[in-house]
């Protein structure tokens, strides 16, 4: 269910800061139009962490009904508090996500027995399968491979989104996780790589922006064909550098609105436009990406 090109979903907003659900509902038609795998809505660069609940849930429910089972549709639905995680995956279960992306507990820096403790807990709380979440650059939170293996065992934790970066993972993770546990990267410039080497699929900024040409990158590489992999990798390797040239989402939502899906760009403090010397880098990776 949960393999190949998966988009990070941006949400888009009103001037006066509220969710554009009419451009959201555009955008899950501009994914599925290009192929697009799989959904996350409301996950970092859907900008959960300046979403109210009800926002939170309203975007889930939103994409949940434009998409109308064409694809799979995973909630951001993680906190680092393991109550709030708890409610919110009930409330994304209730709006009828097919899944949940709950990522490592932020700021209070767990144990590794905590991270099992908080996850198993998430997860007794639903049917639905469960996706971890290990993105230590911004959490200051690490989930150990062997934690993971544990967690494996727990009925509906069904795969993980391994954002560090780091390919030496993908090895023990498979061997220790098993061959139906879903890896996932969250990390584009080593994307290509992690599913050559292994994994099933990316979870994507990249891909709001080049959704077609991010599907035919991520088919190449689980086929194995790797001319075509590399040379797809080539032609999108301009806009891994440049859509976090600033903090994530603030580079991806002005290059959606420089390639026509969006009207503006409007975020929420505490992130702010894009420098123009930003724009002046996205800019040219965009052009430098274009297909031809």
């Amino acid at each position: 269910m949960f393999r190949g090109s998966i988009v990070a979903l941006v949400t888009p907003m009103n001037q006066d800061g509220s969710v554009d659900f009419a451009t959201l509902s555009n955008l899950v038609e501009f994914h599925i139009d290009n192929g697009t795998d799989a959904i996350v809505a409301v996950g970092t660069t859907g900008e959960s962490a300046t979403l109210s609940v009800p926002e939170h849930v309203a975007v889930v429910k939103a994409v949940v009904d434009q998409v109308a089972g064409r694809i799979p549709v995973i909630a951001g639905a993680g906190a680092n508090s393991t109550a709030e995680a708890i409610a919110l995956t009930e409330a994304c279960d209730q709006a009828g996500a097919d899944g949940m992306l709950s990522v490592t507990p932020y700021y209070n820096k767990p144990t590794q027995a905590g991270l099992i403790a908080h996850f198993s807990a998430i997860a007794a709380a639903t049917d639905k399968p469960q996706i971890l979440y290990n993105v230590p650059g911004r959490t200051c939170c690490d989930l150990k491979p062997e934690t993971v293996a544990e967690l494996s065992r727990v009925k509906n934790i069904v795969g993980i989104k391994e954002a560090t970066g780091d390919l030496s993972r993908v090895t023990p993770l498979r061997q220790l996780c098993g061959d139906d546990f879903v890896l996932l990267t969250g990390d584009d410039p080593t994307a290509m790589a992690f599913m050559l080497a292994g994994g099933d699929g990316v979870i994507s900024v990249t891909n709001n922006v080049r959704p077609k040409e991010f599907k035919a990158l991520c088919d190449a590489a689980l086929a194995g064909d790797l001319a075509n992999a590399r040379r797809l990798d080539a032609q999108l390797y301009p806009l891994y550098g440049a859509l976090f040239v600033e903090s994530n989402p603030i580079p991806v939502k002005w290059a959606m609105e420089a390639i026509g899906q969006t009207e503006q760009t409007v975020m929420r403090l505490p992130l702010t436009e894009l420098s123009e010397q930003g724009k002046v880098k996205v800019r040219e990776a965009l052009n430098a990406s274009a297909t031809v």
